[in-house]
């Protein structure tokens, strides 16, 4: 008997509902996504190829930015899809196993795992909340003093004192930044049931402007949402020059799954191989 050529992909964990709402609903590469069920879960997964997912594979393809985005992309665009009609716990860019039986196992091995992760998110969705730091967009203190050389002063003193008010902007821009992060984090921490931070990202990868200095998820009750973004629009309105805030979501749970059972009960790497840092875009 020949080896199968194709693994199942698992985008999340669920609760029951109704096939037809993904049906024609298009996973990564094309596959269509289907739902394998085991007593109260549902898994959302698709087939994929397997010479692309096996671990030799999947970790040159890790490295292949634009298959990582089109994979991403796919990944939660199915994601969210299911979120529309029931609780999810998204699980992690490419978890990959062999074959649905593989996956219904998983789901029975890892029922308590799976519900009380479910039961943590129900009724929930994640806003991804951002603050960057531009000391360039900042206007210096005595700004209007500082256009050129001063009186009496040398070029080698104009220098040293463009360099100081420069450390000085800078510096004056990560203090007010850091009382930023802590104000909007207490305001938004009324309205969540839960947050998580982040490391921030990397402003030559994201192509944002500034530096990112807080990179926190909520988790919010559906009935919280308006104010949630209520609380973060105040504090974004009285938000200091050289500061950003920038809310995204509402999304999927990505950052609030905390499915141990992934590790507990998989099998070998061969078996079920996961991507680092999955989640939310």
């Amino acid at each position: 008997m020949s080896a199968p050529q194709e693994a199942s992909y698992v985008y999340a964990v669920a609760r029951p509902f109704a096939a037809e709402a993904v049906a024609g609903l298009a996973g990564v590469g094309g596959y269509p996504v289907h739902l394998v069920a085991h007593e109260g879960l549902a898994a959302v997964v698709s087939a994929v190829p397997l010479h692309e997912f096996d671990e030799e594979a999947l970790r040159a393809n890790l490295e292949d930015l634009g298959w990582l985005e089109e994979v991403a992309r796919a990944h939660h665009t199915v994601v969210d899809a299911a979120a529309r009609h029931t609780d999810v716990v998204p699980l992690r860019l490419a978890t990959v196993y062999h074959g649905d039986e593989r996956v219904r196992s998983v789901l029975a091995e890892g029922r308590a795992s799976f519900e009380r992760a479910l039961g943590r998110v129900a009724g929930c969705v994640e806003f991804g909340v951002k603050v960057y730091a531009d000391p360039a967009t900042r206007t210096p203190a005595g700004a209007e003093k500082s256009s050129g050389a001063r009186p009496g002063e040398s070029p080698g003193m104009a220098y040293l004192r463009k360099r100081r008010e420069q450390r000085d902007r800078r510096d004056d821009t990560w203090r007010t930044a850091a009382e930023l992060c802590d104000r909007l984090d207490a305001s938004l921490a009324e309205w969540a049931r839960a947050r998580e931070r982040h490391r921030p990202q990397d402003a030559s990868l994201s192509g944002e402007s500034g530096e990112n200095v807080l990179n926190a998820a909520y988790l919010v009750a559906d009935g919280d949402t308006g104010a949630f973004l209520d609380a973060a629009q105040r504090v974004r309105d009285s938000a200091p020059e050289g500061t950003r805030i920038e809310v995204s979501g509402p999304w999927a749970p990505y950052s609030f799954a905390g499915v141990e059972a992934l590790e507990g009960t998989a099998p070998e790497a061969s078996e079920a191989t996961e991507a680092p840092e999955g989640g939310r875009p």
